[in-house]
């Protein structure tokens, strides 16, 4: 199965490779992460590291690493002297690491699953144990990790729908990967239950919840809030729609809803924030054919310039959408008007906001019932529910707040994942 898999490897890798080279050549995307996805670049970054046990954290990007901060915390209290060094997939993940992840030792880049990438990265790094969060398996570099006694820990772990119909699909080929596999953490019974059924041994799977509850929980404070407000120029009058990490087909539903809900209230502004912030022209552009060219982004903010009379504000940079949740009256979370699974719904809570929602909540469904029992998450058809919902919650601010409130209770309730996946990540240190 290796061989086969290494097969189909070097034949996508090909027009992969130039693809990068493409888009590097032409955008500048990927020009910091490439040569060290190839194992090059990287000696300098561990070259400081002293001595201890080691281990290696890999988070793919920005939600990924959302959830290793707080285990990071942990491990560092439980046991201060091993060295974490930290790797992420994607440059905007890298960047939101180096922000968040005051803990780790280095901030590196994960290798492709390529055996020479593999092998060089293994050696440099020299980790006595490797920690993956979530879910995101690759062959190469699990045997890999056998093969050199480097125990393997799946902490924080989950698997949507979606990837669970992929995955027991090409059953034959994960249950051999998930022999490398030393001991899994799942968030909930449902994601044990899904990888035991491609694979992994039973007894070497538990559920200990899941590390976001810790880290947004943690992150939320007055002070942060406060320098939000004071950042975006916010006027004690002003009230905020924000709608976040929106999908195509979902921008032009949350205008409209805008527009009737400044309507009947013009101190309502609209923060908007698309899921990839390279859409951001395109959702401008949306903005303006509305009407409502008066926009002013994030990224103009933080270059200086002061928001004044502007309609609405463009998140078009990645980190700031968990602080600007702290502004929102009220807030609509997206990729669920369409069929993308949803998007995380926590980060709002945390803050005591209510939450709406479409019906595509696969990826998230657990947080939604969870959310949805407090009270703070609801869950809509369609954009005519979205706004009379909100139009009758907007009506009962007192019913507003106490149900944002047990939102964010509920985050609460659900903290101390970290310290347990910590605990679970250092016995593999004896």
């Amino acid at each position: 199965m290796r061989i086969l898999y290494n097969i189909l490897l070097w034949i996508v890798a090909v027009p992969g490779l130039l693809f990068f080279l493409i888009k590097m050549l032409l955008t500048g995307k990927y020009r910091h992460s490439f040569l060290q996805k190839l194992g090059a670049r990287q000696k300098p970054l561990l070259a400081g590291i002293g001595p201890g046990p080691r281990i290696w954290i890999h988070a793919v990007s920005v939600g990924e690493v959302t959830a290793a901060q707080p285990v990071v915390a942990a491990l560092k209290k439980q046991r201060p002297e091993v060295k974490i060094i930290f790797s992420t997939s994607t440059e905007t993940g890298q960047g939101m690491a180096q922000k968040l992840v005051s803990g780790a030792d280095a901030f590196i880049y994960f290798p492709l699953d390529i055996s020479f990438a593999v092998h060089r990265m293994l050696s440099l790094v020299r980790p006595d144990v490797f920690v993956l969060v979530e879910t995101e398996l690759w062959p190469n570099f699990l045997a890999s990790c056998r093969a050199r006694g480097v125990r393997v820990v799946l902490a924080n772990g989950r698997i949507s729908p979606r990837s669970f119909d992929r995955y027991r699909r090409t059953r034959f080929f994960w249950k051999r990967a998930l022999a490398d596999v030393n001991e899994a953490g799942m968030i909930s019974q449902v994601d044990a239950e899904r990888i035991c059924a491609i694979g992994l041994a039973k007894d070497k799977i538990q559920v200990m919840g899941n590390a976001k509850y810790d880290a947004l929980a943690s992150l939320v404070s007055s002070q942060l809030h406060e320098d939000t407000v004071r950042r975006f120029g916010v006027r004690p009058e002003e009230k905020f729609f924000v709608a976040g990490s929106t999908h195509p087909g979902e921008e032009d539903i949350v205008i409209r809803v805008y527009r009737a809900l400044a309507d009947a209230d013009p101190a309502f502004k609209l923060i908007l924030a698309p899921r990839h912030v390279e859409r951001a022209g395109e959702v401008q552009a949306a903005l303006a054919r509305a009407g409502f060219p008066d926009i002013i982004r994030v990224s103009e903010i933080r270059a200086g310039r002061r928001r004044a009379a502007e309609r609405g504000i463009l998140v078009d940079v990645i980190g700031e959408l968990f602080k600007v949740y702290s502004l929102a009256q009220i807030v609509y979370c997206g990729g669920s008007l369409v069929p993308r699974g949803g998007q995380n719904i926590l980060e709002a809570a945390a803050w005591g906001k209510v939450i709406f929602y479409g019906p595509s909540m696969e990826d998230f469904s657990q947080e939604a019932a969870l959310l949805e029992a407090a009270g703070a998450g609801v869950r809509i058809s369609g954009e005519r529910e979205l706004l009379e919902g909100m139009q009758r919650l907007l009506a009962a601010p007192e019913e507003l707040r106490v149900r944002g409130e047990n939102g964010r209770a509920a985050v609460r309730a659900n903290m101390g994942a970290a310290g347990r996946y910590a605990a679970m990540i250092v016995k593999h240190l004896a």
